[in-house]
């Protein structure tokens, strides 16, 4: 049980800048973890166990890509309850991402706008975050957290030399994750979503499949990849997405990533900044994406929602629309760690 109340965190926190208040906490999360300090922000594990694509995931909430960019937390987000945690997005080489600032609060909307532009300190910094941490030591697939690793393309990458920056990272992180997210929705990295089209998702997804094969054979080990997608798609993407997602042996889908539509926040403070708007207003387009998805799948294929949790409501309506897991980012912002043991609660309680 946590000892820190986290609204009083949280007030002194959304009196910062929103990256100052990120980059502060995730310091605090950094040299806290695996000390007596860790209690300030502990909480039990929910036991809700689910097996996907050949991994037990100890219960169904995890946390998203993008606030622990770096893995530099990974046992401080162990902590928390959560059933698995997924880090980055990693890129081959470091990158200080778009000039700020690049991330605002929109609280009358429980929503925040980000245009970070996968700022990373590159593969081998994020390796090494990665094998420093312990939790990853615990029995892969058996210990208290699936450790999810996301990868993603230089901003400086040619789109049309994209898919080598995947197979570099995808070489570099697959010792050490028991699943992949191939990262082709962030709305921050230009031409980044075009890969989603269905001639370059056809061949980034082939050239993947390829190389984990190859991996798998020289390490004894198939790793587990997912696709994480955007919920600014239409019926026709989301199938053309889904079909190509089966044809080339990927193992699930992460849905959605940050949308860049206004309509749920308009005239809002800071709504016309430009980056992938997260949070509330993004829930219902997420569940709708997850829902053609499961119709396109069929029921056995994996789907991580993601996209608009702020209570166990929001958490166990993404179950109802079709999907296994769940991920939450923004409402871990908002509600503080309490929100992954009451989510994973409510949706233990579905079944």
């Amino acid at each position: 049980m946590s000892l820190l109340p986290y609204a009083l965190a949280r007030s002194f926190l959304f009196g910062m800048d929103a990256e100052a208040a990120h980059e502060l906490t995730m310091d605090m999360l950094a040299r806290g973890q695996r000390t007596p300090l860790q209690w300030a922000w502990c909480n039990e594990t929910v036991s809700d166990p689910i097996e996907l694509a050949g991994l037990r995931f100890p219960n169904r909430v995890g946390l998203a890509a993008g606030l622990d960019k770096n893995a530099r937390c990974i046992d401080a987000l162990a902590a928390m309850g959560f059933g698995f945690v997924e880090v980055g997005t990693v890129t081959p080489r470091a990158q200080p991402g778009n000039p700020k600032p690049r991330m605002f609060r929109l609280p009358e909307a429980r929503a925040l706008i980000n245009r970070l532009g996968f700022n990373n300190e590159g593969l081998d910094a994020f390796v090494a975050n990665v094998q420093r941490s312990q939790v990853r030591t615990q029995g892969r697939g058996q210990s208290k957290l699936l450790l999810g690793l996301n990868i993603g393309k230089n901003a400086t990458t040619p789109i049309e030399d994209a898919t080598r920056d995947y197979l570099t990272c995808l070489e570099g992180v697959y010792p050490h994750a028991d699943y992949v997210t191939v990262n082709i929705s962030s709305p921050n990295t230009q031409n980044l979503r075009a890969l989603q089209s269905d001639a370059a998702l056809d061949g980034l997804l082939g050239a993947i499949a390829e190389h984990r094969e190859q991996l798998a054979a020289a390490q004894g080990r198939r790793v587990p990849i997912f696709v994480k997608i955007a919920p600014d798609l239409d019926e026709a993407q989301v199938a053309v997405i889904a079909t190509t997602l089966q044809r080339h042996g990927m193992d699930g889908v992460v849905a959605t990533n940050t949308t860049i539509r206004r309509d749920a926040v308009q005239g809002l403070r800071h709504a016309g900044e430009t980056g992938g708007l997260s949070g509330t207003p993004v829930l219902e387009a997420s569940n709708a994406v997850i829902r053609q998805l499961r119709a396109a799948l069929g029921p056995a294929f994996p789907i991580i929602g993601v996209g608009g949790i702020l209570s166990a409501e929001d958490a166990v309506s993404k179950i109802r629309a079709g999907a296994d897991v769940v991920q939450i980012y923004t409402g871990l912002i908002y509600e503080g760690p309490a929100l992954v043991g009451r989510a994973a609660k409510a949706i233990r309680d579905l079944h």
